[in-house]
């Protein structure tokens, strides 16, 4: 499904609450449930193997919309750690790289085949070297992608900008003691 905007992936609702284990039931919650909340057993998602996916196979424009890092949090709690389509919203794209979730842009008729291939053998699977910087489709076929090198560094690392700064906790006291103080007003 292409121009897959945030507010499917995240509605706009459920914003105001807290970032907790609960995220992973507001992810496409809209499509994934009815108004009722009974699961929509027809949404690809709420398949197996689909529902245990860790790479979500995408389509052109995906997070396309407002600037919801949300949508990024709630794909983390659903269990994936990368996304692939041809393109994606510019700033989803960088809240994913932000917060630990990789963005793969990869060709259409790249990403055509690998949903192709997953929806002919269910649990085929594609694996993603983010050190190599190259996808493995079901078929052995090898897909190269880049990712910015500062934002592959922090992936690679487990670190989002923050937990990169507290690495660097002993530099930055180390500086500042170094530094005369400030003079009050």
């Amino acid at each position: 499904m292409p121009n897959v905007d945030t507010d499917q992936i995240m509605p706009a609702r459920f914003m105001r609450r807290p970032r907790d284990e609960r995220y992973v039931a507001y992810g496409f919650h809209d499509l994934r449930f009815t108004p009722e909340g009974a699961t929509r057993p027809d949404f690809i998602l709420n398949q197996p193997p689909f529902n245990q996916a860790g790479i979500l196979v995408a389509s052109r424009n995906f997070g396309v919309g407002s600037s919801r890092e949300a949508a990024v949090y709630a794909l983390l709690a659903m269990g994936y750690r990368a996304v692939v389509a041809e393109s994606f919203g510019d700033i989803f794209f960088s809240n994913a790289l932000k917060n630990g979730l990789l963005p793969v842009k990869l060709p259409e008729s790249t990403v055509n085949a690998l949903r192709g291939a997953v929806a002919a053998a269910p649990g085929a699977t594609i694996t993603v070297d983010l050190q190599r910087q190259i996808l493995t489709a079901p078929d052995g076929a090898e897909h190269g992608f880049t990712v910015p090198p500062f934002a592959r560094d922090c992936l690679l690392r487990g670190l989002d900008e923050i937990g990169l700064t507290l690495t660097l906790a002993d530099d930055i006291a180390a500086y500042e003691s170094s530094r005369p103080p400030l003079a009050a007003g």
